[in-house]
């Protein structure tokens, strides 16, 4: 199994992670990224659509060597480019709890595909 590393807004965390579950995590995001796109899209001058219906919050969870979870409310962010996602990362001895740019997010999950083939 590789190593995934996600940047956080300070520093970074690295852990073996499949490839199976990054793509799931993938999936997730890119369901998130509509859900962000609903809000900006409503939030928008000029759509008339007034107030956005609430969208439902990511909550993302992987189990394997650690513990894994990825949550973000897309309706506190104005755009998909704004938005940030808490991360969980946890083991028997450890647990790390931090924010990160879901565009960075993006970015380290494509990387670490494009490694992994």
């Amino acid at each position: 199994m590789s190593q995934l590393t996600l940047n956080l807004v300070e520093g970074s965390v690295s852990f073996r992670f499949s490839p199976e579950a990054a793509r799931e995590l993938q999936k997730a995001i890119a369901e998130l990224m509509e859900r962000l796109k609903a809000v900006a899209a409503k939030a928008a001058p000029g759509s008339g659509g007034g107030r956005p219906s609430p969208q439902k919050p990511m909550e993302y969870q992987y189990t394997g060597d650690i513990f894994l979870e990825v949550f973000c409310n897309p309706n506190i962010y104005p755009t998909p480019f704004a938005a940030k996602v808490l991360i969980t990362l946890r083991d028997d001895r450890i647990r790390v709890s931090s924010e990160a740019e879901l565009t960075r997010v993006v970015e380290d999950l494509n990387q670490y595909l494009e490694q992994v083939g």
